[in-house]
């Protein structure tokens, strides 16, 4: 059941623009395949798909290809061994690196294509990151916070 089930997923996203998980539980219940949101949100970390710009600023789900997946290893490695701290500023996160290497953080962080972030400005060791909203900014933090705990 899931091999097909994760079949019928890169099926799905490659025949349609499909932006939220319950846009692909939609598509999956109306092809016969009953999911819950827990499946789907395993489903999707199983399958490494992650979020590309579509037409008009949208963002749908999509495989992320070996490539990728080497490159985003590449900049959560940055982010571990340059990270000093972070603050927030309403929708701006202040990160602190090592000196020398806010450039690196913030290009690391642009790489990293999350939907909040709207883009980074660094200096030497500061980063100025441009949150859309004061809610994504925690998202940010938290998503920060997790990934640089593993």
């Amino acid at each position: 059941m899931k091999t097909r089930r994760h079949s019928l997923i890169i099926e799905l996203i490659g025949k349609y623009q499909i932006e939220t998980q319950e846009e692909l539980a939609q598509k999956l219940n109306e092809a016969g395949v009953r999911v819950t949101q827990a499946t789907i949100s395993r489903d999707i970390r199983e399958l490494r798909l992650t979020k590309v710009p579509g037409a008009g600023g949208r963002q749908y789900y999509t495989i992320m290809h070996a490539e990728d997946t080497s490159k985003n290893e590449k900049f959560v490695r940055i982010l571990k061994e340059c990270f000093r701290s972070m603050d927030m500023a309403q929708n701006i996160l202040v990160i602190k690196t090592v000196e020398g290497m806010a450039m690196a953080v913030a290009t690391a962080l642009d790489n990293l294509k999350w939907e909040e972030i709207v883009g980074c400005i660094a200096g030497d060791d500061t980063i100025f990151c441009a949150i859309r909203s004061v809610d994504d900014t925690l998202i940010i933090i938290d998503k920060l916070k997790r990934m640089l705990k593993d």
